[in-house]
């Protein structure tokens, strides 16, 4: 849902900082702003309504509104709700663990500099990795074959090391996953077994083994891969943590944005009808009278469903990434032989999770934000960013390039979140309406940036989004994170067709 039709917000904010800010509620403490003072003038009036009525819900005890946050469904996109009692499936989406992934290579820039080079890249590429709502692996020449119980084991499992041994996934990066796998309700995976068996019987996942097919796909809108250019700061600590990170300057990198498909969806809408009927059978109050921020008390056989229908999904979208970065890998092989690459992260920035806030263990939802954690925290303690923190993958737009950060001690002021991106400032009907499809193409084209699509598509032009450079600077200058490396373009994978995400 992103219309943005809506004017600027009246509702007055109360700056504490160069880009930090409070939005006050009437009944509850208020919520936190993080953004310059000119991000914050990019926050329309239906995003500040949706995040209020996102603070004042029940359970609710903290609300962040990140610089990326523009309306989304019940709660802004870019924003991090905080909920030790309840959970919500409005705050993680229809798009469950929608994620970034990167991959490193050890290719030199130079070898990409040609354009035949590049071109033979996306054609290899584009016949392993499928781009468009619906398409799957029966829509590529060279893909994998995902079938029905391989389909099942990876939505129980996660990448696990059967999984990964099947689908032709190096076993370590697993060990690169923000969470490699997922367990049930009662942390178990024989819930999401139980659970398995049961939608299987449901009308609205009659087509799980036509969804499994999807795995290793890129879907549609806002989805893509990119080839990246890896440009590291050039002071000690960047160079240092880059190097924990496995990142190589002057090295191209593969960056994938893509999450659960059509499963996921399935998943969501099918959650998203059953506990709106409850709302409405039993006349339970809804939240702001929205329908979109239903929610489920936690240790209710709601909520107990919702939880293990969000692992599965996640469970998928991890899978689906790790087998991306498998395929591009193999494509680079195909076109410069000898090429050798590794995970640097896969980090997601649709999903709850459980951590603890102010000493009390808590749901997070993320909804287009990303997990943030600065070296020393407990949940990092025996992974290779225990010291450090780990990678944080913000995706920008082609022109600008896009970013790898670490998360710095300020970071709990926001939950141990930052943004996933630059957000979006035009919806995609404006876009389409507004914005010159001539002015897009030559602007790639004078960058020397390379795409698969004939017309690249006018709602995911750069002058749809925000200023990347000024979200990164209400991150950097809130004290949430900083920039590691700044990740520049060659080419995109996008698709074209009408807007999933």
């Amino acid at each position: 849902m992103t219309t943005m039709s809506h004017p600027r917000s009246t509702v007055p904010m109360i700056a504490t900082g160069e880009a930090t800010a409070i939005l006050p509620t009437e009944t509850t403490s208020p919520i936190r702003v993080i953004g310059t003072a000119s991000i914050r003038e990019t926050f329309d009036e239906l995003c500040i309504q949706q995040a209020i009525n996102s603070r004042t819900a029940p359970g609710v005890t903290d609300l962040v509104l990140n610089p990326d946050a523009h309306c989304g469904y019940g709660a802004p996109v870019g924003c991090v709700m905080v909920s030790p009692s309840h959970i919500y499936p409005g705050p993680v989406g229809v798009d469950i663990k929608c994620s970034m992934s990167l991959l490193q290579l050890d290719v030199p820039a130079e070898v990409i500099e040609d354009r035949t080079v590049r071109r033979a890249l996306i054609a290899a590429i584009c016949k392993r990795t499928p781009t468009g709502a619906g398409k799957g692996q029966r829509s590529v020449s060279n893909g994998r074959r995902v079938n029905r119980s391989l389909g099942m084991k990876a939505v129980i499992e996660g990448a696990s090391e059967a999984v990964c041994e099947q689908l032709g996934i190096p076993i370590r990066w697993a060990d690169r996953c923000e969470d490699s796998f997922h367990v049930g309700h009662d942390d178990t995976q024989e819930a999401l077994a139980s659970r398995l068996d049961w939608l299987l019987t449901q009308r609205h996942m009659t087509n799980f083994a036509e969804k499994m097919t999807q795995l290793g796909s890129y879907g549609g809108g806002n989805h893509f891969g990119e080839c990246e250019v890896v440009e590291v700061g050039a002071d000690d600590r960047s160079k240092q943590v880059a190097d924990t990170f496995g990142l190589r300057d002057g090295k191209v990198a593969f960056l994938s944005h893509c999450g659960s498909r059509g499963f996921g969806h399935n998943l969501a809408s099918g959650q998203f009808k059953t506990l709106q009927e409850k709302f409405s059978r039993w006349s339970i109050p809804l939240p702001a009278g929205d329908r979109q921020l239903v929610y489920a008390p936690l240790g209710s056989d709601e909520a107990d469903g919702y939880l293990d229908d969000m692992a599965l999904g996640a469970n998928f979208a991890t899978v689906n990434h790790l087998l991306i970065n498998a395929l591009v890998l193999e494509a680079f092989q195909e076109v410069i032989p000898g090429t050798t690459g590794d995970l640097v992260y896969f980090i997601s920035h649709n999903i709850a999770r459980k951590e603890i806030i102010d000493n009390v263990p808590s749901w997070v939802h993320r909804k287009g934000a990303t997990r943030a954690f600065p070296g020393g925290h407990h949940a990092l303690a025996g992974t290779p960013f225990a010291e450090s923190g780990h990678p944080i993958l913000l995706p920008g737009n082609p022109r600008d390039g896009s970013a790898v950060m670490v998360a710095d001690e300020g970071a709990e002021k926001s939950c141990y979140s930052v943004n996933h991106g630059a957000g979006r400032i035009l919806g995609r009907k404006q876009a389409k309406r507004t914005l010159d499809q001539s002015t897009i193409d030559s602007e790639l084209e004078d960058h020397d940036i390379l795409s698969n699509c004939r017309f690249y598509p006018k709602d995911e032009a750069p002058a749809a989004y925000k200023d990347f450079n000024e979200v990164l600077t209400s991150v950097k200058q809130a004290g949430l994170a900083s920039e590691v490396a700044r990740l520049k373009a060659r080419f995109v994978i996008k698709d074209a067709s009408k807007a999933d995400d």
